[in-house]
């Protein structure tokens, strides 16, 4: 696989969290958007260590079967390598971050990686589906849909949630996160992130969740979700929730 020519989030994530995919135009990017911001890579990984409290605690509740949007880079604590025994398929819509995680999963018998838009789930190969989320829309399976939420808006997002909502099954658990309003005190990063970008008020995000219920945890900072000891002090950029589908 050559070296692309454009930068992507998923391997600038993977930079800042210490990775090995990723390339010199992604390096680059990373730098130019700390210059416009500051130091990301502490906020980025206590958003990759939610996520890994969150796949600890669906799996505690006996998940076993993992889709996950927007996967990025399969590496750094993503969710196979925290549900050790569970099977889980990587989807995105970015052809090379997709060739990319193929190549890192090749030989894997538990987690592949394919297509898949978040806002339309009938791009998902069924085969695929079915050979690494087994019992999807017939038994509960966990979902992961984080760096998403921001580049949705309310319309199309909450169509997604209520989409993904009857698909699955009862008894289903969903992460999400949301952007704050963090951003808008940075107006050159903020608009590095496009004019899709979408920030919003925490007051915002529980309407978004639709007929999703959040756990007693809530919806706050990631930091602060089950954190296991004192919160780390980083920038309040985002908040997460594990929310769960109830029975019909």
């Amino acid at each position: 696989m050559g070296e692309p020519d454009q930068p992507s989030t998923a391997r600038m994530i993977d930079f800042w969290l210490g990775g090995q995919h990723h390339f010199p135009v992604d390096v680059a990017a990373a730098h130019a958007f700390e210059q416009a911001y500051g130091p990301c890579a502490p906020v980025f990984r206590e958003l990759r260590a939610f996520l890994g409290r969150v796949v600890r605690a669906m799996a505690g509740q006996g998940v076993d079967g993992f889709l996950v949007f927007g996967a990025g880079v399969p590496t750094m604590g993503n969710v196979h390598e925290v549900a050790t025994d569970a099977t889980v398929l990587y989807t995105d819509v970015d052809p090379v971050t997709i060739r990319l995680g193929q190549s890192i999963l090749a030989g894997s018998d538990r987690a592949d990686y394919g297509f898949g838009d978040a806002t339309d789930i009938g791009t998902i190969d069924p085969a695929q589906l079915h050979r690494f989320v087994p019992g999807w829309g017939r038994r509960p399976v966990g979902v992961v849909f984080l760096g998403l939420a921001a580049f949705l808006d309310d319309a199309t997002l909450t169509r997604t949630l209520d989409e993904l909502y009857a698909a699955a099954a009862p008894g289903s658990l969903l992460a999400v996160d949301f952007d704050t309003e963090e951003l808008a005190g940075h107006p050159e990063a903020l608009a590095m992130m496009g004019p899709q970008f979408r920030m919003r008020p925490p007051a915002a995000f529980a309407p978004l969740l639709g007929r999703w219920a959040p756990t007693a945890d809530g919806i706050v900072p990631v930091a602060q979700w089950r954190a296991e000891g004192p919160p780390a002090r980083v920038p309040d950029a985002f908040h997460g929730v594990l929310a769960t589908r109830a029975a019909d």
